[in-house]
Formats: C-alpha cells, sequence, structure tokens
C-alpha cells in the first residue's frame, strides 16, 4: 500500500531557495507545488489545498502574511512556516499571531528545515486523527463484543477474517438495523489498512447536493457557502476504508464519478482543477435488491460489479431467533452496567417470538426504554411494550380487550375450528396424524369435530 504524501506548497522568489527546498522536501518523500512569487502562491491557494505551505516574506506579488492570512482563510487545517532573511522580533510575533506554525531565519540549515517540516506534517496528522476519533465516538453504532449462537452468523464471522484480508471491494447487503457497519468495521479492523482511517457516510441521510462535496471535497467559492476549500471523504480515508452505506441511494451522477475513483483512483475536488490520486478499500451496504435497481434504471450495472467483488449478506434477526436472548444480556449489560437485571422467561419468549422488523436497532431501542421505565431487577411480560407483546403470536390478530367485553366463547371456537382445520390441511384429512400435530387423544381430536359440526 502506498503510503500517503503530504502536499507541499513552497512561495519563494528567490530561484536558487526554489530548487535547494524542492531537492529536500522531494528527497523526504513529499509532493511539491513551487509558486515563484506572492501572486502565484495565491492563485495555488484558491485551487487547491495543502498540508503545509513554506513561504518568504519579502516578495513580489504579495508577501508572506497575505500567504498566511489566505491559507488560513480557504483552508484553516494548512500549516504555514514562515522564512525571511528579513526577520525582526516583530515579525516573527506577528507571523505566530497569525497562526503561522514556526518562523525561520535565513540562512537555515537543511537539517532545521528538515526537522521543522516533519514536526509540522506530523501536527497536522495528529490534528487529523483527534478529528475522525471525536467524529467516530459521536457517530459509531456500537454494538460490542457479542457473541453469536445462530450458525449463519457464526459462518459469517468465520469469513470475516478473509475478507478483510483481500484489497477488493465488498458490497453488504441486509435489511436496515441487522449491523452492516458493524460489519465494514470489522473488515477494516481485521485488514492490513487498520492503521488508517474508516470513514463512514451513510448516503440517504446527505442531501443530495452535498454529497458530491463530503465525498471528494471542494474549493473555495465552487458554489454558495463554499467559504472554505475543503477534503473530501475519499482522500480523509486515503490508505484506509471507506463505508459507503445505503449505496442505493447514490444519485446517478455521483455514481458515475465514483466509477471513476473505482478505475483510476482518480477524482477531482468540486470546482477543482487539478487530480487528486487515492487508494481506498470500499465497503458498500444496501437494504434494497441491486439488480432490481439496475433494471429499473436507477443505478449502474458498471458500478455494481465494481462494488460487488465480495458480497456479504447479514440475514435479519428474525432468521437467527438464537443470538436474541444474548443480544438482549449484551444490550442490558451495556445499558445498565450498575446493575444486575434479568429477564424472566415469559417476557423472554415474547422477546423471542417478536417478527424484529427493525432488527438489532429495534431490539436495543426496545431494551433501552424498558431499561429506562421499570427498576426492577427481573423484567417482566408487563414491562415488555404493548406493541412488542401485542404482536406475539399468541395474542397476533385477536380482538382488543375493551370495557364494552367481548364474546370469549365465540373467540376461542373461532381459534379451535381455524387449528383444527389447518391440521386436516397439513396432514392431507388424516385425522389420526391431525390429532398429533394438535397434541391430542384421537378421541379428543374427533369429539372437537363433531362438536363443530366439521367433517
Amino acid at each position: 500500500m502506498e503510503e500517503h504524501k503530504s502536499r507541499i506548497l513552497v512561495v519563494e522568489d528567490e530561484k536558487s531557495m526554489r530548487e535547494v527546498l524542492k531537492i529536500l522536501l522531494e528527497g523526504e518523500g513529499h509532493e511539491l507545488c513551487l509558486a515563484r512569487d506572492g501572486s502565484e502562491g495565491l492563485d495555488w491557494l484558491n485551487r487547491d489545498i495543502f498540508d503545509l505551505v513554506i513561504t518568504d516574506i519579502k516578495m513580489p506579488g504579495g508577501d508572506g502574511f497575505q500567504i498566511l492570512k489566505k491559507s488560513q482563510e480557504v483552508s484553516p487545517g494548512t500549516l504555514v512556516i514562515i522564512i525571511t532573511a528579513f526577520g525582526t522580533t516583530e515579525s516573527a510575533i506577528e507571523a505566530m499571531k497569525l497562526g503561522a506554525y514556526d518562523y525561520i531565519h535565513k540562512p537555515f540549515t537543511i537539517e532545521e528545515m528538515r526537522l521543522t517540516v516533519r514536526r509540522a506534517i506530523e501536527k497536522r496528522k495528529l490534528r487529523e486523527e483527534v478529528s475522525i476519533l471525536r467524529e467516530k465516538i459521536r457517530t459509531t453504532y456500537e454494538m460490542g463484543n457479542i457473541f453469536y449462537k445462530s450458525p449463519k452468523m457464526q459462518e459469517l464471522l468465520r469469513i470475516l477474517p478473509k475478507i478483510a484480508q483481500s484489497n477488493s471491494n465488498v458490497l453488504i447487503s441486509g435489511e436496515s438495523g441487522t449491523g452492516k457497519e458493524f460489519a465494514a468495521t470489522a473488515i477494516h479492523n481485521l485488514s492490513r489498512r487498520r492503521e488508517n482511517n474508516f470513514i463512514a457516510i451513510n448516503c440517504a441521510a446527505c442531501p443530495e447536493g452535498l454529497l458530491e462535496s463530503e465525498l471528494f471535497g471542494h474549493m473555495k467559492g465552487a458554489f454558495t457557502g463554499a467559504v472554505l476549500n475543503k477534503q473530501g471523504l475519499f482522500e480523509i480515508a486515503h490508505g484506509g476504508t471507506l463505508f459507503l452505506d445505503e449505496i442505493a441511494e447514490m444519485p446517478p451522477n455521483l455514481q458515475s464519478k465514483l466509477l471513476r475513483v473505482l478505475e483510476n483512483g482518480v477524482f477531482r475536488r468540486v470546482g477543482g482543477t487539478n487530480d487528486v490520486t487515492v487508494d481506498v478499500r470500499i465497503v458498500s451496504a444496501t437494504n434494497k435488491n441491486l439488480t432490481e435497481e439496475i433494471a429499473s434504471g436507477r443505478f449502474r450495472e458498471d458500478l455494481y460489479y465494481r462494488l460487488n467483488v465480495i458480497p456479504l449478506t447479514i440475514p435479519p434477526l428474525r432468521e437467527r431467533k438464537e443470538d436474541i436472548s444474548l443480544l438482549v444480556e449484551q444490550f442490558m449489560n451495556k445499558l445498565s452496567p450498575e446493575r444486575k437485571r434479568r429477564v424472566s422467561p415469559e417476557a423472554m419468549t415474547i422477546l423471542l417470538q417478536n417478527p424484529w422488523r427493525g432488527n438489532i436497532r429495534e431490539l436495543e431501542n426496545v431494551m433501552e426504554r424498558v431499561l429506562l421505565m421499570t427498576d426492577k431487577e427481573e423484567i417482566t411480560v408487563e414491562d415488555i411494550p404493548r406493541e412488542i407483546s401485542a404482536s406475539s403470536p399468541e395474542t397476533r390478530g385477536m380482538p382488543e380487550m375493551t370495557k364494552e367485553g367481548l364474546n370469549l366463547d365465540g373467540i376461542v371456537e373461532n381459534i379451535e375450528k381455524h387449528y383444527l382445520m389447518e391440521a386436516l390441511r397439513l396432514t392431507n384429512g388424516v385425522k389420526t396424524e391431525a390429532a398429533t400435530l394438535l397434541n391430542l387423544s384421537f378421541r379428543s381430536f374427533r369429539h372437537r369435530l363433531q362438536k363443530y359440526g366439521m367433517k
């Protein structure tokens, strides 16, 4: 994997000094842009983003203080080193007040410049890492260390390390709330890219007009509100993994731009004129059938094949009920760590029988509500929200009990007749087998048929 090169702008009117800095900085592995005066320097700042700017103070077309102010205006994260042969204590203080990272007098030694640049680059990287870490803490959906019982999830966890060792793009399918981002994070953490950034974005949650800027960055003035140069998530994820959730919601015009990045590793920022090269692994996810989206013309077929190099499907919670009790215990430990609480067998039965259309996310939300609403050590049926308990198979479809009352005998009769008919249907009318299905003796089964006049 290619190491990320730092981009440095050198603004210096002396040709010999530009050449010295070029040899030094390119020898250190940096990517360099050179400006012959202040005017060229300001022009570069208007159309590109740099990790570091090294600028002289006294030069035609604008001095180093203008370069410093412009850099902070369009790209506040860029560090600036001031160099000059006309240094004074006053100008040094002014430069530092304006936000310069450091101040070097001419003539300087090669080692002095090398160390100053290295420290500046390290500080820039540290700032980015802290910013990304704060964002992860704020937004990451945490599931914790969960051990799964279900064969489907055990198989998924078995193959994740193999998938992680590849650099191929991964497409994760599954309903909302099944844990697609958890799987994407696991793939990154198990991969050789784990020392670099894992960046996630929900394509459905970002307005269409801003999604392109979020992914690819923009230059100042590219559109209304673009008051600064901004790096996109592709640049921030360089060397790491970019997780594109709800990829089916990406607009067609962005699909073509994403395809170019996947094919060539190259893109341009919004309003930019320079190509940016990145090395990023794409893990995408969707809760839609992309084959149907392709057939309807809403998703590009060529992009689908680029994304779907390694397909991964996460089953819904209703297909792996063995995991529900483990998830419930995990969420109780996470949401109420100071107390040892338990769920009664009757309440757990209701939780196991619920269809959980919102999957793991819905289950966690329900457990959070239950734990907030009761102080009891044991969670009982009465503590389970009514919309969950009322949807269990024992009560689903039954008339609701009201103050006006109901005909219990009639309800029981309808239930009995329904299951008698179902048992006969499943056994092709063989009464002895139907009685066995209902855990009844043949005599009792025959009596019920006669009672309801069923043949």
